[in-house]
């Protein structure tokens, strides 16, 4: 398993709440178009953890990362719910393994 297939590694790293993961992207396996779906975080703001092509048209903001990976906006699921079936494109616009050189 690659370390950003953990969910608790991912949600830890998005509850330091800084920049490095804004722009994170992944698309669920049982989604034939492989759509991607986006999520950040952009601490200068009051909630600082968005979402965007999810549920609710335009996206939405959270207050914490807790929050935005159990809200239940991904055909009325959260990323917790579906996490087994989450591929990982990028984190803060960087490939995976790549930001992990980078950042750990």
């Amino acid at each position: 398993m690659n370390w950003y297939q953990d969910y608790d590694r991912i949600l830890s790293l998005f509850e330091k709440g800084d920049e490095r993961v804004d722009e994170t992207t992944f698309y669920f396996r049982s989604d034939p178009e492989k759509a991607e779906h986006y999520i950040g975080c952009l601490p200068q703001y009051e909630k600082p953890y968005w979402a965007g092509y999810c549920d609710i048209p335009n996206g939405c903001d959270f207050k914490t990362a807790k929050e935005l990976f159990e809200a239940a906006i991904y055909d009325g699921k959260s990323i917790k719910d579906r996490w087994d079936e989450l591929v990982m494109i990028c984190i803060g616009g960087i490939n995976p393994d790549d930001w992990e050189q980078s950042w750990m």
